[in-house]
Formats: C-alpha cells, sequence, structure tokens
C-alpha cells in the first residue's frame, strides 16, 4: 500500500534503481531537465561492470575489470552531458594465428595495404580480400543506417528496412541465419570464423541457429558509431562512469552507494521504493522509477512474473604481463598482433566444434577466445614504473562458455577452463604466456579470472549474462513501447542493458528512459 505521507526530503522526481553506467546517463539527463533525481546503488562505487580496478595486490596498473572497448555509446551522449572521457583508435582491427600445412602464419586485418598482404599470403590470392570487403561493405552500409536510430524512438520494422535500403542486407542480418551470409560471401575458415565472432560475444549460439540470437549479436557488434569500431577507453572503462557520476552531481542528482532498493511498489502515477541501508530501511518516494538492472532483477522488485532464464557464456581473465610474448609466425610483431583483437582457436569449424561440446555439457577440446591488449593504444592505464619497463595488460574473453558448465564446480572449471585457454594461446607462441606473467606484493601471479557464476555473484548479471538477457532487434514488437525501455507499469522504466537496444557499453537505454519519462 502506498503512503502518502513522507517527509518532502524523501520525495523526488525520480528514483533510479542502480548506479551503473545507464543509470547515470539517465541522472544526469534527468538532472540536467531540473528534475529531483535520486540514484540508489547497492555496491560502495556506482559503475556496475564499467568500472577500472586495481585487481593485483601492490601492482599499479588499472585495468577495465568486466568490459573492455567502447563501440555503441554515441557521441550525442558525450556531447549532451559534456562528459570528460575520450577513446582512441587500436592500429590493428585483428590478428588470428593459423598453422597452414605446418607453417605457422596468420592474418593481420589494419590498414589497406597491409590486410590485402595479409590476405594473399594466407589464402595465395586476392579473392578473399575482396570477398571480405564486400562482407565489410555491406556491415558498414547497414551500420551508418541503423545506429543513429539508437538516440531516438524505435523504429517499425518496416521502416528500419526502408531506411537500410538493401535487401540483400536485409536478409543477410535480419531474416536467415547469420551462418548462411558467412558461408555465402567468405570461402577460407579463418576468414569466416573471424566474421562470425562478432555474432558469439557474450551470446551461446551456434551460427545457423534459427532463433537468430546469434544474429542481434552480430548487429550490435557491427554498427557501433555508424561504422562499427571498436575503441580503447582512455584511462580505463571507469573514466566514463567518473565523469557520468561527476555530470550526475554537477546537475544536481543525488547518489547514495551501499543503499539497495529492495521493493518498489507503484499505482500507475506515483511509486515507493524500499531502500536498505548500513543505517536502517527506509522509504522514498517518486513519481516515476527507472531501473539501472536485469528484467529478472525489475520482475523481482515490483512483485511481477519473472522473465525466462538468462544463461552467460564467457570466461573473462585479466592478466599483466611483463613482457608480450614473442610469436611464433615471426613475420608479425607481437605489438602489432596484440594491438587490436587477438582471435584465439576461432576458425569457422572450430567454433561449431566448441558450440557442440558445450551444449553436450563439456568444455571445449579448443576453448575459442579473443584477447584484447589495452596498453598498447592507452599506457595510461599502467603506473609509470610499469609503463617504462615494458610491462603490457592482456584482457581475455572466451567464448562458448555456458554457465552450466560450472554448475557442479565453479572453483574446479574455472582452473580447468583457464588452463585449456591459455594452452591455446601458447600453441601459437614461442614462449608459454605464465612465463610472461608479473606477479603481485605476494609473489602470486597477475591473473584472474571470472566465469558466468562469478559475474552473477559480484555483479547481479543474471546467469551471468552479460546483456542481461539476448539482445534484441532494434525495431518496435509486440509490447516494446515508444522508446524500448516501457513496463507494465506507466511510471516504471527499464534502463539496464536489457531494455530493447541494451548491451555493452552504450548509455542509450539510460538516454531512452530519460527521454521516455520526460515525455520525448
Amino acid at each position: 500500500m502506498l503512503r502518502r505521507n513522507l517527509p518532502a526530503p524523501d520525495r523526488y522526481d525520480a528514483v533510479i534503481v542502480g548506479g551503473g553506467h545507464n543509470g547515470l546517463v539517465a541522472a544526469a539527463y534527468l538532472a540536467r531537465a531540473g528534475q529531483s533525481v535520486l540514484v540508489l546503488e547497492r555496491l560502495a562505487a556506482t559503475g556496475g561492470a564499467a568500472v577500472s580496478t586495481r585487481p593485483f595486490d601492490g601492482v599499479d596498473v588499472r585495468l577495465s575489470r568486466y568490459s573492455y572497448l567502447v563501440s555503441l555509446l554515441p557521441r550525442k551522449i558525450v556531447r549532451d552531458l559534456g562528459l570528460d572521457f575520450a577513446v582512441r583508435r587500436r592500429t590493428v582491427s585483428s590478428y588470428t594465428p593459423t598453422v597452414r600445412e605446418g607453417r605457422a602464419t596468420g592474418l593481420l586485418v589494419g590498414e589497406d595495404r597491409a590486410t590485402r598482404d595479409s590476405f594473399a599470403a594466407l589464402t595465395g590470392s586476392d579473392r578473399a580480400y575482396e570477398a571480405w570487403r564486400c562482407f565489410q561493405g555491406m556491415t558498414r552500409h547497414v551500420a551508418g543506417r541503423v545506429f543513429p536510430t539508437f538516440t531516438e524512438p524505435l523504429p517499425t520494422r518496416d521502416a528500419l528496412r526502408e531506411r537500410i535500403g538493401d535487401e540483400g542486407a536485409w536478409r543477410a542480418l535480419f531474416e536467415e541465419p547469420i551462418g548462411v551470409a558467412v558461408e555465402r560471401h567468405l570461402d577460407d575458415d579463418l576468414v569466416r570464423g573471424v566474421a562470425l565472432t562478432d555474432a558469439l560475444i557474450g551470446t551461446f549460439a551456434d551460427a545457423h541457429d534459427p532463433s537468430l540470437r546469434q544474429n542481434r549479436c552480430f548487429l550490435y557488434h557491427v554498427i557501433g558509431g555508424g561504422t562499427g569500431d571498436w575503441d580503447v577507453p582512455v584511462g580505463g572503462m571507469g573514466t566514463l562512469t567518473d565523469a557520468l557520476a561527476r555530470a550526475a552531481r554537477a546537475a544536481g542528482a543525488e547518489i547514495r552507494v551501499r543503499h539497495e532498493a529492495t521493493r518498489i511498489e507503484t499505482d500507475g502515477t506515483h511509486a515507493e521504493v524500499t531502500v536498505r541501508s548500513p543505517e536502517a530501511e527506509h522509504v522514498v518516494a517518486a513519481r516515476r522509477v527507472l531501473v539501472n538492472a536485469s528484467p529478472r532483477a525489475l520482475a523481482a522488485l515490483v512483485g511481477d512474473e519473472p522473465p525466462a532464464p538468462a544463461e552467460g557464456a564467457q570466461l573473462k581473465v585479466n592478466m599483466l604481463l611483463t613482457r608480450l610474448p614473442r610469436l611464433r609466425d615471426r613475420s608479425v610483431d607481437p605489438r602489432a598482433a596484440f594491438a587490436g583483437t587477438f582471435h584465439i582457436a576461432e576458425g569457422y569449424r572450430q567454433l561449431a566444434d566448441a558450440y557442440r561440446e558445450a551444449a553436450t555439457g563439456r568444455i571445449p577440446t579448443a576453448p575459442p577466445s579473443e584477447v584484447y591488449c589495452h596498453s598498447l593504444t592507452d599506457p595510461s592505464i599502467l603506473g609509470p614504473g610499469l609503463a617504462a619497463s615494458g610491462h603490457h595488460t592482456l584482457t581475455l574473453f572466451g567464448l562458448h562458455a555456458p554457465a552450466r558448465l560450472f554448475a557442479a564446480d565453479n572453483a574446479a572449471t574455472r582452473a580447468r577452463l583457464l588452463a585449456a585457454t591459455l594452452a591455446q594461446i601458447d600453441a601459437h607462441l614461442e614462449e608459454p604466456i605464465a612465463d610472461c606473467l608479473a606477479v603481485d606484493a605476494n609473489g602470486e601471479p597477475c591473473i584472474e579470472a571470472k566465469t558466468p557464476l562469478d559475474l552473477e555473484r559480484e555483479l547481479a548479471l543474471p546467469g551471468g549474462h552479460i546483456f542481461h538477457r539476448d539482445l534484441a532487434f532494434p525495431y518496435a514488437s509486440e509490447n516494446t513501447g515508444r522508446w524500448g525501455v516501457e513496463t507494465r507499469h506507466a511510471n516504471v522504466l527499464l534502463c539496464g542493458a536489457g531494455a530493447v537496444r541494451g548491451g555493452g557499453v552504450s548509455g542509450v537505454p539510460g538516454h531512452n528512459a530519460a527521454m521516455a519519462a520526460l515525455g520525448r
């Protein structure tokens, strides 16, 4: 039952549940529009999964611990909120090592001339390169047409199709399993695998899954900024959320950490939020509530039926190295190979095999993963001494590691999968990656691994799913509402990654929830 006699200090225009980056974006927009705003964050600091931390005892390095690169954050949000935040373009897009006819080689994708030469050396002709350019041209065309709609009301399916204006691209990305387009455009197994990885980041699916969840994942990974480029946040991901918190506070928003919302009651016009803090449990009132949490958490807060269970499917590993390892493919400088995305065991058949094994409850024989070396692009995340001595960070994202694999024994399975994943990296190095690891103040190797179950425990990600649930196509459908953030409660909005056009570090759900709250 709603209370109508709460004191004025406990009444707000908007209460935002969760101080992740989307909640902070919403808070800044609403406060700048003159609304009274309260942000409730259960953890000791804001930022959610978009934070920088020093995970290794006594080591001066700030790692983007859970989320790594920026692509889907519109420049509009940075400009609107006056954020002191910048990204830096990587000099190389990707490198994928392999062995052909007993010879260590690989595919380097970056500057046009070098990319053409690498394709020719790998495949023996220019045909694969031209096919790759055609495929990339299709995705860039779609990116340029779709991404600008992300900060607008949801288009209808027909309107988005017309906006794209390319029936072949529409069919390839929105109607047929992405595996059909990959196989139609590309012949080489390794090239196909590199293309497919964008469909599998945080998404457990086969290339030909009829649900098209892999297509939705692919789309979000190739449209960011209208180009599909993935950039390094200067200073680490925490610089973004720190800038957002400053912007929200400067506009007048109040942020309370260690304050957990445990219940939302609403009659559609007024809402009350029960809050548990270190001091006591109390209630705050608001005209509307924006929930920067998962759809599952939202359902629990308002007492609705929970959505279908979500399942994350990734292994996240952070490392600090004393030096970059030497490669067996001596045609590529390690500084170039690790400057972009370093693909491991991600050939097309390897990805299919890994999916089949994981789907039957087994750790993949050759676990696929990709590695990012942020410190090559942004050495500011390293302390001066570490940078001068050649240290580097490595962040690994493992694919096809569904939460179900870890249910019986999380710690033991984590150790087994980590060992198998590092062995796949070692297969392409002249020295084991373990020999390059720095040690912390206790003499322990600087490496940590997080499974889906770890992410659920630490960040309340449902099933460890980094997008909170499967991504949705970015157009209106039944019950999506005008902005894709609406719920069945008129004054309760979803502004987390589970909103339509959510997922990734984008701020889009926060922006769109603020626009919905303002009646835009």
